[in-house]
């Protein structure tokens, strides 16, 4: 049997405050049944694309009458094995079928948004290796879009470069911004900074805490500093905070934790 969070935090904050699908060792279902009483919204992670790692459209049902049942919400976080800047044309195009199949079969859980990894991966940081990164992945949002996406339900993700790398992306395709503030301390950049930039498209905060060991850790190994600055952030935020963590005495200290800093 697994353990139960100690009281409800649903409606606690004036953003709704959530957590990953993989708190409990378990599957899709089992995880939003044990959470879904105490916290307003379930991140459901996707991260692998094969079809035998998505959740099936009868999970997808029962994960829709749970939401009714408990009334959560979901947001959904894209596969991050596949790429729409992938130098070979044929593997970005798989990438946008792929998402848009993802999206298709959740759509009738009605997210708050889809949030999506433009990840850099290229070996080096020269210019021009930056420059033809940009442009791969202009050609691909722009060619995705245009399939009828709605493009402010699609986040990207603050991950480890500036994000201003791809902000004509955003503002060109009208697209939101996952704001994860582990991120931005793990790579040294200013969380003030970026939320007061992108804040009035964000729509969706990670949150979790980081050490030398481990990115995605309980929300007790931050710093005063950091705290109080993700705290700063947090006051002026009203839309979907995750506690993008993924075990259970992570979430039970970072939901302690957050409330003692509040």
């Amino acid at each position: 049997m697994y353990p139960t969070l100690p009281k409800s935090y649903k409606g606690s904050y004036p953003f709704k405050i959530g957590t990953t699908s993989y708190i409990y060792p378990a599957g899709y279902t089992q995880n939003v049944k044990m959470l879904a009483p105490y916290v307003d919204e379930i991140e459901l992670l996707l991260f692998e694309s094969a079809p035998d790692s998505l959740p099936s459209t009868h999970e997808i049902n029962k994960l829709l009458l749970l939401s009714k049942e408990f009334d959560l919400t979901y947001n959904v976080h894209l596969p991050t094995d596949i790429s729409l800047s992938d130098p070979e044309p044929s593997i970005r195009h798989t990438t946008m079928e792929t998402l848009k199949r993802v999206i298709n079969l959740t759509a009738s859980l009605s997210p708050s948004t889809y949030t999506l990894h433009l990840s850099y991966d290229e070996k080096g940081l020269e210019t021009e290796r930056i420059k033809k990164w940009r442009e791969r992945l202009y050609r691909s949002v722009g060619q995705f879009i245009a399939t009828g996406i709605n493009s402010k339900m699609i986040s990207i993700e603050t991950l480890t470069y500036p994000i201003e790398w791809v902000e004509e992306i955003l503002i060109d395709f009208n697209l939101s911004v996952c704001i994860d503030l582990g991120h931005l301390m793990v790579y040294g950049f200013d969380m003030e900074k970026v939320f007061n930039r992108y804040g009035n498209r964000t729509s969706i905060i990670h949150l979790h805490g980081v050490d030398k060991t481990d990115v995605h850790t309980s929300l007790d190994r931050l710093s005063k500093k950091n705290m109080d600055s993700v705290i700063g952030i947090l006051k002026q935020f009203t839309k979907v905070v995750s506690l993008e963590i993924f075990s259970y005495d992570h979430l039970k200290a970072s939901l302690n934790f957050l409330e003692k800093s509040w």
